[in-house]
């Protein structure tokens, strides 16, 4: 049960994570390298908000990094990928000189040693006969309601109608009256915020320094590939079984021969099925030319 528990943590954080830049890459075709730095934002966020309040603080961070990520997302596609659409290379190039630029306003104002942060929640539970850290559960049972509510956003919502319009074929939305420049404007800050969302919860079991939200850029990209472009269950599915065997190999081998492994494996999965997992649009986005 323990190790079930450990693998539910790290999937968990790993999905909001992806789950976040697996809707900016569908809809907008952006690739985000500066993504993960609105994780290290939101742990920030919780270091600066304990320092000025303590660790009751937490709450009120919990609530405000995700307001936070939004309004920098919101911030970063009126300045930069508002005018870089249809510019790939471009994009890649700003969003990774965006990343650095980031990582060193930070390192420049808070210096480079780990931030100090307290969990909210100290000592266990006996949970299914196991004895484990309550923060760790509250973290996984957070990252799931919000992962819940994203997949019923998307399922059930006019705003995932269409959000799903604008990735099957964003002309066509357009042309029934679908407002495709908002809709990219609010999927960027949903994303944005779902990766604050996931600073804060990673926060109190993790290194708080510029570089936390690299950790997990790289594993979430190919998690949404492994899952399926375009499917936000397939990342579900890709953060799930990405997450559990690094986690399940990390008992036997050295964590970095681990994620070798694991990167080993997501290649094989994508040459045997290059649609990923869940495939979602993603049949969409190669017949418009867009996979």
């Amino acid at each position: 049960m323990t190790v079930i528990l450990n693998v539910l943590s790290v999937v968990s954080i790993l999905a909001l994570v992806a789950l976040g830049l697996a809707i900016v890459f569908g809809v907008m075709d952006i690739v985000n390298l500066a993504h993960g730095e609105f994780v290290t934002i939101g742990a920030f966020t919780l270091a600066v908000a304990q320092g000025v309040g303590g660790s009751t603080a937490y709450w009120a961070a919990l609530l405000l990094a995700p307001l936070i990520g939004a309004a920098l997302g919101l911030l970063l596609e009126a300045t930069v990928i508002r005018f870089l659409y249809h510019r790939p290379l471009d994009t890649l190039l700003a969003t990774y000189a965006l990343s650095l630029i980031l990582q060193k306003a930070l390192e420049l104002t808070f210096g480079k040693h780990p931030q100090a942060v307290q969990t909210p929640l100290p000592g266990t539970l006996t949970f299914l006969g196991t004895t484990y850290p309550s923060y760790r559960l509250f973290a996984i049972a957070v990252a799931a309601l919000a992962i819940a509510g994203c997949i019923h956003v998307f399922a059930r919502t006019r705003f995932g109608i269409e959000l799903r319009a604008v990735i099957q074929n964003p002309s066509m939305a357009e042309a029934v009256g679908i407002d495709t420049k908002r809709l990219k404007r609010l999927a960027f800050c949903v994303g944005a915020g779902m990766a604050s969302l996931a600073g804060v919860l990673v926060a109190p079991f993790a290194a708080v320094e510029s570089q936390l939200g690299l950790t997990y850029l790289g594993k979430a990209f190919f998690v949404i590939v492994v899952g399926g472009i375009g499917s936000v269950a397939g990342s579900v599915v890709g953060s799930a079984l990405v997450g559990s065997v690094e986690t399940l190999l990390n008992y036997q081998l050295d964590p970095s021969l681990s994620s070798a492994l694991v990167l080993v494996l997501a290649i094989a999965l994508i040459r045997w099925r290059p649609q990923g997992l869940l495939p979602g649009f993603s049949a969409t986005h190669h017949m418009l030319g867009k996979g």
